[in-house]
């Protein structure tokens, strides 16, 4: 039971997060530095994929351990980990394989992946810590 409320939370958290800052950032950062790579609509089951696994990811490595130590700190240490490595092996892979690929792109979404993971972490804990 701790795993789904902890999947829960953490879910929301993530996917609220990620839709306002795709709502704002995809039309001022993405698309003019990124342009006709950019498709233009995302491919929806692919999307989901990656929400439901990289959520599994935060849970297992940042939420539970954090809540084991009963620690909110660990949560956001461990949440913005997870968020640099699983964001800087896209954005490093990026900027080692495409050519031209803008430095800044990986810059600000690595910065994004750090702290949004962080944050829904964050949530995930303190919902478990509540509920339980």
């Amino acid at each position: 039971m701790p795993f789904a409320i902890a999947y829960g939370a953490t879910a929301v958290a993530f996917f609220t997060l990620d839709f306002i800052w795709l709502s704002l950032a995809v039309s001022r950062i993405y698309k003019p530095l990124l342009g006709s790579l950019l498709r233009d609509s995302p491919n929806l089951p692919v999307a989901a994929a990656f929400y439901l696994v990289y959520v599994v990811g935060l849970v297992v490595f940042a939420v539970l351990p954090a809540a084991s130590a009963g620690s909110w700190l660990m949560a956001l240490g461990l949440g913005a980990l997870v968020g640099l490595v699983a964001y800087g092996t896209y954005d490093f892979t990026n900027l080692s394989t495409i050519r031209d690929w803008p430095l800044v792109v990986s810059l600000v979404d690595l910065a994004w992946g750090i702290t949004v993971s962080a944050a829904a972490a964050l949530v995930g804990y303190a919902v478990l810590q509540f509920t339980s």
